[in-house]
């Protein structure tokens, strides 16, 4: 089954061309079957680029699942048209009263401010004690896991003295997680980030697992059974060119920045970089979506009552 998204939104253009089979509107109103409800709050300034990325990964499953674009309420991003958002998206206060089988969360520019000087941070916790009751499954990305992390766990973030730039091995700490099903033992992300959490601050007694991890930019993938969340803090959903543009970005503006690591063939900037991740976050996000369907509800009204 395809993945149903808005037939104007311009994801819809780039996902047929790659040939992911994406549902016209009208197609979805006549099947008889309940799509899965996934829900995207999308927290990145270029929204096109993320819900574009996201969008992919979830349009590759046998079954057929409904994209809800979310935003905050209160902050109007500037990288983003506004005719754009009055379109496609929502705020959390119009679907608040909807129930999701998964709702993802996305990383947001601010990592280096102290949670509480975000200045959507209270609308932000709210939405994260909505998920206790309105949502099967959570999947927290990037800032948006860390923002998580320290809301349900207290787990701290620290700043880093360079950032954490570049593509990365990985340990598969847990083969026979069902998240990680088809999963390689060593496998490589992308990293872009100028904080960290660390293992030994992760609670021992609360319900918490490292699926995955490096030596070197430390834990990646947390799960947690009992609030059904996936907390990654790494961009395992990024394109191919994502690091490349950061990587220029900075460049042009003047701030002091390494080659991305293990990211262009031999290290050379002026090399078409190449994409290790793919089938990974591929594997990742469908065994997500596996999850969800095996475990949610039939009713959509019956999800939710979970205590964090």
């Amino acid at each position: 089954m395809p993945i149903k998204i808005p037939d104007q939104l311009p994801a819809r253009d780039i996902l047929v061309r790659e040939g992911v089979s994406v549902m016209g509107e009208q197609t979805a109103l006549r099947q008889d079957v309940r799509p899965l409800q996934i829900g995207l709050l999308n927290l990145m300034p270029n929204k096109i680029r993320t819900e574009t990325q996201i969008a992919r990964l979830i349009g590759v499953t046998p079954l057929q699942v409904e994209l809800t674009l979310i935003r905050i309420g209160n902050h109007t991003p500037k990288n983003t048209p506004e005719d754009h958002l009055i379109s496609f998206y929502q705020t959390w206060e119009e679907v608040a009263e909807r129930k999701f089988d998964g709702f993802i969360v996305t990383g947001a520019p601010v990592e280096l401010l102290p949670f509480e000087d975000v200045t959507y941070w209270e609308e932000l916790r709210r939405i994260f004690d909505w998920t206790t009751s309105n949502v099967h499954s959570s999947f927290f990305i990037c800032w948006g896991a860390m923002a998580a992390a320290w809301h349900f766990h207290r787990i701290p973030k620290y700043a880093l003295e360079k950032k954490a730039f570049g593509v990365f091995r990985h340990r598969n700490n847990a083969p026979a997680s069902p998240y990680l099903a088809g999963f390689s033992d060593d496998f490589a992300i992308p990293v872009s980030r100028w904080t960290e959490i660390r293992s030994a601050d992760i609670p021992p007694d609360e319900g918490l697992e490292v699926l995955m991890e490096s030596d070197e930019t430390g834990p990646c993938l947390l799960t947690e059974a009992a609030g059904n969340r996936l907390y990654m803090f790494n961009h395992i959903e990024y394109d191919s060119t994502s690091l490349k543009e950061e990587y220029d970005r900075d460049v042009a503006a003047g701030v002091p920045m390494a080659v991305p690591h293990n990211y262009y063939p031999q290290d050379d900037p002026r090399s078409r970089p190449l994409n290790r991740w793919r089938s990974h976050a591929h594997l990742l996000f469908g065994n997500w979506i596996n999850q969800v369907y095996q475990t949610t509800s039939f009713e959509l009204d019956e999800i939710g009552g979970r205590v964090p």
